[in-house]
Order: structure tokens, then sequence, then C-alpha cells
């Protein structure tokens, strides 16, 4: 969505449940869509997904996407991750209790590289009891975890971003869902939902644009 004119700029149908891997390549046919060099892109943090936040950078696209919370440390009340600074020049942690994280290894896990930290003084820390049932607390980062580091600043520092995506993204969304009624799709297999929902989103567009320009003022752009 356009978050200035509320529309539909690029759209794909598809049966994979969840929505990690999307994100780049719907930005990407977003920009294409609009003509422009620069995007910034919002999602909710079902988007969330490292690798794709990577290469929404790499291809020069500015992404705001909220962090999935998946720590059991921090449901349990204990010290979540963000409570341990990362100091880039020693390239360590300092944790709560003030205690350095060094680094110890490197491993590549479902190819991504990922470095390990930890203390040497855990056993004898006074707030372990709030950081870890473990003998040590080991923080785990992976090596391209700067430009999270970054994207988590831009949204800290712009936290009206989420209001902007729901008050964006949830209207059309509701709307389209309004008109296909109880049934929603009419059809099966996903080339001919893919059809069917092209011409909702045409249809929400049309509307749209006569609501913004008036219907006269799109006949004669579309004539010209």
């Amino acid at each position: 969505m356009d978050a200035k004119h509320h529309l539909i700029v690029a759209h794909e149908v598809t049966n994979v449940g969840i929505d990690r891997d999307q994100l780049c390549s719907m930005a990407t046919k977003a920009r294409t869509a609009m003509g422009t060099r620069e995007l910034t892109v919002v999602a909710d943090r079902g988007y969330f997904k490292g690798e794709e936040i990577l290469a929404c950078h790499e291809a020069g696209i500015t992404a705001i996407v909220p962090k999935t919370v998946t720590s059991n440390a921090t449901a349990d009340g204990r010290f979540g991750k963000a409570d341990f600074i990362y100091d880039a020049e020693k390239n360590e942690y300092r944790c709560p209790a003030g205690q350095r994280l060094i680094w110890r290894f490197s491993a590549i896990e479902h190819g991504l590289t990922l470095h390990r930290y930890w203390s040497s003084h855990c056993q004898q820390c006074s707030i372990k009891d709030q950081c870890t049932p473990s003998p040590q607390r080991r923080v785990t980062r992976w090596e391209h975890e700067v430009v999270l580091e970054a994207m988590q600043t831009r949204l800290d520092h712009a936290p009206e971003m989420m209001r902007i995506r729901r008050q964006t993204v949830e209207h059309p969304f509701g709307t389209i869902k309004s008109w296909m009624g109880a049934t929603h799709f009419l059809t099966k297999k996903l080339d001919r939902v893919s059809t069917e929902m092209s011409l909702h989103v045409l249809a929400y567009n049309l509307k749209r644009v006569m609501r913004l320009l008036g219907p006269g003022a799109l006949m004669n752009a579309m004539r010209a």
C-alpha cells in the first residue's frame, strides 16, 4: 500500500502460510510499480526475518519491521538479549551486572554465521537468577546483526510508523474482505485465485482513484 494515497501498488497471492519470506520480494515489486529509487517499507512483526531485512538493505530499501520476541528468558521475566549492550570496537557484550561477555567461537547454523559470547563470572553473579538458570548466559550474534540494530534504532525513533502501517493497510484489507462476502474467493487453485484477487485490487484502486480525482479526471487520464 502507498501510504500517501492509500492505493495498492503491489500484491501477490501465495499458499505459504507465513509471511517471513515475503518482505524483500514485495518491497521490490512495490518500488518498481511506484517508479522510485528510494523506498521505506513498513511491515508487521510477521514479516521479521534477518535474511529478508538484509536483502532489503542490500537492495537499497529501508525496512522497518518490529522484531519477533521469541526469547524464553523474556517470557519468564528474566533479562532479554536487548538488555545486553554490544561494543563493536571490542567485539563483546556487557551484561546488566556490568560483566563482559567475550567472543568464544563462531558457527554456521542453517546457513547463517553466528558468533557466541559469554562471561566466566556468571557463577558468582548476585543477579544470576534474573538472567539464566544455565551455568553461563550465552548471547548469540548474527554476522549481519548491525543491520537489524540499525532498523531497530529507526523504529525506536519513529514509533508512529506502526500506527501509520495500521491506518494504511488494515482499512483496504477489511474493505476487500467485505466485498468478497462470507465465502471469500469463489474460485480454486492458485492461478485462478490470483486472477480473482487481481480483479478485486483493480476495482479497489479504481474506486480509490475516482474518490481522489473524480470520474472525469480518471477517464481523461486513461485516454491520455
